[in-house]
């Protein structure tokens, strides 16, 4: 009877705490997280395709990596986007896959490993930093750096009894803490002049433009915000995002893309 107690209790917060945000979209929104999800093929320059989101693929491609560049995935796993980033250098460069957890640094290295030729792998270096701290371990060093951050996933939630149980309005609050630490420790990682894309999958502003909107309050004067609109993308104060209620099923994926000035 608790068990039965704790799942309504979660479902109705997060129902509540969404619908304040989302107001008469909520509804119908909520249907298309509901849905499952139709991942497309990426293959450009993979020994095999990798299924994953659209939107994954384009806020990847939006950071503009280019051929012989040094770059950033801060927190890569499960590594679709590090696919996407390493078939952009094209073998040339180096590309720093990053993640934390041991168990999804593992599944990291074997998409790795499953998808790029031997050749391509050479360039890749899987590392298991702390992202919040990275200014700690390298400063000024990237052309471009790719923020995924972990996030509320909202359309997981939705899908896991579990996880919808436990969910309570303080997680956003928490995770958007960690998401500011680092998007200010990418700011530092980056070259002048380089770039930053901050992404999530989060359908939360609290973990989306208003991160950014912090990083204007703390960082002020030393970067830009540029144009990252997209087909099928609505756009926020700052950034864009793809719900998936009117994009088609794609996402949610939040992006920003964010240049380096000082």
């Amino acid at each position: 009877m608790a068990k039965q107690k704790g799942k309504a209790d979660g479902e109705t917060l997060f129902g509540a705490y969404y619908q304040d945000i989302y107001k008469d979209r909520w509804e119908p929104l909520k249907a298309a997280l509901i849905k499952d999800k139709v991942p497309i093929a990426y293959d450009e320059g993979l020994t095999q395709p990798y299924y994953l989101d659209e939107a994954s693929v384009l806020a990847a491609k939006l950071l503009g990596v280019q051929k012989g560049e040094t770059v950033l995935d801060m927190c890569a796993a499960p590594g679709g986007k590090t696919l996407v980033l390493a078939s952009c250098l094209e073998g040339e460069g180096k590309l720093v896959s990053n993640d934390r957890s041991s168990a999804r640094r593992a599944r990291l290295k074997q998409v790795v490993k499953d998808h790029l030729s031997e050749d391509e792998r050479e360039i890749v270096q899987v590392t298991a930093h702390d992202a919040t701290r990275w200014s700690l371990y390298e400063q000024n060093v990237y052309d471009r750096v790719l923020l995924d951050a972990p996030c509320s996933s909202e359309r997981h939630v939705l899908h896991d009894p579990k996880a919808l149980a436990m969910w309570s309005p303080s997680r956003p609050k928490r995770l958007a803490i960690t998401q500011f630490a680092m998007l200010a420790a990418a700011l530092e990682a980056v070259k002048t002049g380089g770039y930053i894309l901050y992404s999530t999958c989060s359908i939360n502003p609290m973990e989306n433009e208003r991160v950014v909107e912090k990083l204007f309050e703390k960082r002020v004067g030393r970067f830009t915000i540029m144009d990252s609109a997209q087909a099928g993308s609505e756009e926020r104060d700052y950034g864009s995002i793809i719900l998936p209620d009117q994009g088609e099923g794609r996402g949610p994926l939040y992006f920003c893309l964010i240049r380096r000035d000082v």
